[in-house]
């Protein structure tokens, strides 16, 4: 290629990526944006908007929001703030932005995304096409079978609470040469958050919930991926959860307190020093799952996840006391099983399915013992299952417990796992073999 072609190429890029916002109001572009809006719902923001409002709204008022954008006068509304329950306790905050914003937003995200993504280190599995918390795992266990059976477990105080904006729109103006974009970035990150229906200037942080928020928060970390990349370290990284693989416990000593050091003076970031530690990879978990301490250190699901799901399940469990059961089981607790498995699919030790199982099917022989209220309705039924009346009134009037007759001889033998199968319920040992096939 001679020099005046690429000079010409280098012109035509230029241009291109001078007019970023043309790209980003096209009708093609937007109208992706908007289906993706579609799928994902979500709830109003602060102007009180539906999903399904969206599109009439537009056709009144695009023409004006999208000029506003060119002209490079367009600026977003606040957030609304909610919280939700987090996994391990305690609550994280949401912002949620208006459906035009997130529209608006998820556009920008579509444009810029390939500007960043490519670059990305090869270890960063969060929220980018093609990667998932799986492969980050399945990545991790790599990482331990080589022989790093030291873990650094570093976790991140309130990382999206802490991003400071001045450095993200540094790295930004580094690829982004249409100003505009910049400027609307900025006024993403510094719009207000509705607190209380009092409106509260934000300095720092980008808001967990919004389309943008996951590629800003990439782009922050990308720093610390290079870092890590350049000291030669094995490590994972899934969104701001990551851990840094090494051979002996002196080395992970000493990448704590560097790294450390790195994330809080120069990323301008805090590092939760309760939280983080070091340690055996098997004993310290990651997405949900853990690790084996065999030396070929197989893939299982941490202590934790169990009884997280087993914490959800109860809460089914007492909504389903009064419902039929079939009904409870297909529209309840199967989704949730489903769901919690396919994440889980990974797991290389399976002997925690077959004791769930027994679990859950406790459990709904309690709801039935509890449906049969009367002495003689569990009679009748217990009779009707198969058991002698002899036996039927032995259980009936054995002056136990809920629990203690949903784990007795007599309702194992009226309701047997072949009962439940008929009614559809999810085996997650099935589940798990199935996905092992």
């Amino acid at each position: 290629m001679s020099a005046s072609s690429r000079t010409g190429n280098n012109r035509d890029k230029g241009q291109e990526s001078s007019k970023l916002m043309e790209q980003i109001v096209s009708r093609e572009n937007m109208t992706k944006a908007y289906k993706r809006v579609l799928t994902n719902k979500g709830a109003p923001g602060v102007d009180g908007l539906e999903v399904t409002e969206l599109k009439g709204y537009l056709q009144a008022h695009w023409s004006a929001i999208k000029e506003s954008l060119l002209e490079g006068s367009y600026y977003p509304q606040a957030v609304k703030q909610v919280s939700i329950p987090k996994d391990g306790g305690g609550e994280r905050l949401l912002g949620i932005p208006t459906v035009v914003d997130r529209m608006i937003q998820q556009g920008i995200h579509q444009i810029i995304n390939p500007l960043y993504d490519p670059e990305f280190s090869e270890w960063s599995y969060g929220f980018r096409e093609g990667r998932n918390a799986q492969q980050a795992v399945v990545q991790s266990r790599t990482h331990i079978q080589s022989g790093k059976r030291w873990v650094v477990d570093m976790d991140l105080s309130k990382f999206f609470d802490e991003v400071d904006h001045e450095r993200l729109l540094s790295k930004l103006r580094k690829k982004i040469v249409d100003r505009r974009v910049i400027h609307l970035i900025d006024r993403y990150l510094r719009s207000g958050v509705m607190i209380n229906e009092v409106e509260e200037r934000r300095v720092k942080g980008t808001p967990q919930g919004s389309p943008l928020s996951p590629l800003l928060s990439n782009i922050v970390l990308d720093e610390l991926d290079k870092e890590l990349e350049r000291r030669g370290h094995k490590f994972v990284r899934y969104a701001d959860d990551f851990q840094i693989y090494v051979g002996s416990r002196r080395t992970a000593e000493r990448v704590m307190e560097s790294l450390t050091g790195f994330i809080e003076n120069k990323l301008k970031l805090k590092v939760n020093k309760t939280k983080s530690a070091i340690d055996r990879p098997w004993k310290r978990s990651f997405l949900g799952y853990s690790f084996t301490s065999q030396k070929d250190s197989k893939l299982r699901i941490s202590p934790e996840s169990i009884q997280r799901l087993k914490g959800k399940l109860k809460e089914k469990f007492r909504q389903g006391r009064g419902r039929n059961q079939q009904k409870f089981i297909a529209e309840d607790l199967n989704p949730l099983l489903r769901g919690w498995i396919n994440y889980f699919s990974k797991s290389e030790v399976k002997r925690f399915a077959e004791a769930i199982d027994g679990w859950i099917r406790r459990h709904l022989r309690k709801i039935r013992w509890r449906q049969m209220k009367r002495r003689w309705t569990r009679l009748q039924a217990l009779m009707n299952r198969g058991l002698s009346e002899e036996r039927a009134v032995q259980s009936c009037f054995n002056q136990r417990g809920p629990w203690w007759n949903s784990g007795a001889s007599h309702m194992n033998q009226a309701y047997p796992k072949s009962y439940f199968d008929k009614l559809g319920l999810v085996s997650l040992q099935n589940e798990l073999k199935r996905y092992h096939l």
